[in-house]
């Protein structure tokens, strides 16, 4: 948090409102984010799939007709893909990398691929991005009295959208006025 906040408060140069054309200035926001989308995908199970024809996947034979899910959760926690630290929110993975989730690479697609991407895709990140990076510029988030990073619980309950265990306690320090 501290580097993306650092970021984007020397990107502003004393400016004190954030504006939308201001969020390409903030690259590893970005990273943050995409980070975010790998291991907290906004549906853990993409819309299914029924198969066409008759195929093999993995050594499995799929009958066409087979209705199939795909675990978009899984597949961003995959070692296959993201190395032994694959639990861990490290949003550098994604610098220099090609790596995007607009559906071309298959390890990371929480909006899904192909003709039944998520069409919201597009207005969901811009209000992300415009959304967290105004909550990352105007203020210091610290966790409430006596929580230690070590106690915060960031396990997901089994659902549609995947809500957190237990809540995000957080207070807020206004830095640059609203």
């Amino acid at each position: 948090m501290e580097k993306v906040q650092k970021e984007m408060r020397e990107a502003m140069q004393g400016k004190t409102k954030l504006e939308e054309s201001d969020i390409p200035k903030f690259s590893y926001l970005n990273l943050v984010i995409k980070e975010t989308l790998r291991l907290h995908p906004p549906g853990p199970l993409l819309v299914p799939r029924v198969c066409s024809e008759t195929c093999e996947v993995m050594g499995y034979r799929v009958p066409a007709g087979a209705r199939v899910l795909i675990n978009a959760f899984a597949l961003g926690r995959d070692e296959q893909y993201w190395g032994s630290d694959a639990e861990s929110f490290k949003p550098e993975r994604f610098e220099g990398s090609s790596v995007d989730f607009k559906g071309f690479n298959y390890e990371f697609i929480p909006f899904g691929t192909g003709r039944r991407i998520c069409p919201g895709m597009t207005f969901g990140l811009s209000s992300v991005e415009v959304s967290l990076a105004n909550l990352l510029f105007h203020f210091d988030w610290m966790l409430s009295q006596g929580m230690k990073i070590e106690d915060l619980d960031m396990m997901e309950n089994s659902g549609l959208s995947a809500p957190r265990r237990s809540p995000l306690l957080v207070l807020a320090k206004p830095i640059i006025p609203l």
